[in-house]
């Protein structure tokens, strides 16, 4: 049954596709590692993100790659929490990319306003009663497994319609736990869990996660799989292709976009709603 997302979410409204720019500070992520690892470093770039037109930044202190060995909430917490602090204090609306329930409750009381787990709040024991209690904005991500093992678990009847329910029973039990609808983003997890021509089937299916009433964020910057179709081994050249796929994503219905390449994703986002702006509502 198609419904209709909320107007606002975290805060935002949700007449443009929104634009959550990546942070991570951590010596390992995919495409960025090691660029981010001080807190000033963390800090500037945050700050150019924000003038480049993002509207969330979003702040992991730990990689969630294929094959990432976890950290500590501790490590964590250390990476992370003075970039928040600083950025969320210039008014920066700030999600923490985190599946500890105490790095969750850390960002917050640092003035993170937004959830963002890759294991849609099951990672954690707490973590979806965190959430519920603290009344914040939460982004639930389908994946399989950990970091460590995903890949093995790439295996869908239908991968389109596996994901998509596996995704409802994980907002079904957010809800469960007192977390209120209005609060609630999805993230159909692309390129975690699925391999190769997987995610260009459930990008294929943008429309029906859209359709659950929810905000829906995609994140799809530089991953394999961009690279694979693309052409483009080395991820840090993927943003061409990165922008193809996420401005699809849009056309079929999602509202934030999740990316490495602010500047360039808000420019193509502003020129692909003045070309629509008979549908899709004034310039931004």
């Amino acid at each position: 049954m198609h419904q209709t997302p909320p107007l606002t979410w975290a805060g935002l409204r949700l007449d443009r596709p929104l634009v959550m720019g990546i942070l991570n500070v951590t010596p390992d992520s995919f495409s960025d590692g090691g660029w981010y690892d001080t807190p000033e470093a963390a800090i500037a770039a945050g700050e150019a993100m924000l003038e480049a037109g993002a509207d969330i930044i979003d702040i992991g202190g730990e990689s969630t790659r294929p094959g990432a060995e976890p950290v500590s909430s501790a490590q964590e917490m250390d990476r992370i929490l003075p970039a928040i602090e600083a950025l969320a204090a210039q008014g920066a609306i700030i999600s923490v990319d985190t599946r500890n329930a105490a790095t969750m409750a850390a960002a917050l009381d640092a003035g993170a306003r937004i959830i963002n787990d890759v294991s849609g709040l099951t990672h954690a024991p707490g973590a979806s009663t965190l959430a519920a209690q603290r009344g914040c904005p939460v982004v639930l991500m389908h994946t399989r497994g950990t970091p460590a093992n995903m890949n093995a678990q790439a295996h869908y009847a239908n991968v389109a319609a596996d994901v998509l329910a596996e995704l409802t029973a994980v907002r079904d039990a957010a809800l469960a736990a007192g977390i209120k609808p209005e609060n609630i983003a999805l993230d159909p997890g692309l390129g975690f869990a699925k391999l190769g021509a997987q995610n260009l089937t459930l990008l294929q299916a943008t429309a029906q996660f859209a359709a659950l009433g929810h905000p829906l964020l995609i994140g799809l910057s530089r991953k394999k799989f961009i690279g694979e179709f693309g052409g483009e081994p080395n991820p840090a050249k993927r943003g061409p292709g990165s922008i193809a796929a996420g401005l699809y994503a849009v056309t079929q219905g999602a509202h934030i976009l999740r990316v490495h390449d602010v500047p360039e994703t808000v420019q193509a986002l502003r020129m692909w709603q003045n070309l629509t702006a008979s549908k899709h509502g004034p310039n931004f």
